[in-house]
């Protein structure tokens, strides 16, 4: 990691987002990023609960035993399989299943996760920090932002502020770990490398607070990003007016 790009980008996100929840970032790696081990969680998981704790500054790595989720397991890359019978959880259930009925039929499903390609996860782990607590051994491949609309909106802008084609981010039906991990890591090996708004899995909603989405983007293009701020319309008085209500709530 550029500690300066670190440091230029903590300076700028204070003057224009005021006291607005820092992102996080995460990269694959064959080590464990000085990260901590999560413990095991008791009972049903799931990972974007966990992130929390890396929102409040933790930093935690894990690996194919350490995801208990099965749809995280295959949204982050350990697997290229789902569990017997999740045609029937992710659309209207049977005698054995209660379906969470997010698509309308067990064949439809299976129409959907033959479009999911498989992520490049397998035998590495995934370190999780907060953008703070990088270091110059980090290399993040995406940074992922908790946020509230007025943030959002920024970035949403900030993201499109050299694009003629509108569509510099999307909106794909995922999951909550394939808002931020499985779409924005396939974007960060594209050409194009397009941001992610995410979090409207009702399974993952009650892991965030209820007024917060996210917006994921590949760090490379983050790059570029932070490089727009001092130029776009950060610096106008149509921003300064949004601001002041970022920094009052």
């Amino acid at each position: 990691m550029n500690i300066l790009l670190k440091e230029t980008f903590l300076g700028l996100w204070k003057k224009y987002f005021g006291n607005a929840e820092l992102p996080i970032v995460f990269y694959y790696t064959e080590g464990n990023g000085g990260a901590e081990w999560p413990e095991k969680p008791k009972g049903r998981s799931c990972i974007i609960c966990e992130l929390a704790k890396v929102r409040n500054g933790r930093s935690f790595v894990y690996n194919a035993e350490r995801v208990m989720c099965s749809g995280a397991k295959r949204y982050l890359g350990y697997t290229d399989k789902m569990r017997p019978g999740f045609e029937y959880f992710l659309s209207c259930g049977n005698k054995q299943i209660e379906g969470e009925r997010y698509l309308r039929s067990p064949e439809l499903v299976n129409e959907f996760m033959k479009k999911q390609q498989t992520l490049p996860g397998a035998g590495r782990n995934i370190v999780f920090k907060r953008w703070d607590n990088m270091n110059e051994n980090d290399e993040p491949d995406v940074v992922v932002f908790f946020a509230s609309p007025d943030v959002l909106s920024g970035l949403f802008t900030l993201a499109n502020f050299d694009q003629a084609e509108p569509n510099g981010t999307f909106t794909p039906f995922a999951a909550g770990c394939g808002s931020i991990v499985y779409y924005p890591y396939q974007e960060s090996k594209s050409e194009r490398q397009r941001a992610v708004i995410g979090m409207f899995d009702p399974s993952a909603r009650p892991c965030v607070p209820e007024n917060i989405l996210t917006f994921a983007v590949p760090m490379k293009r983050f790059e570029k990003m932070i490089g727009y701020m001092e130029e776009s319309f950060l610096i106008t008085e149509t921003w300064s007016t949004i601001r002041k209500r970022i920094v009052k709530s």
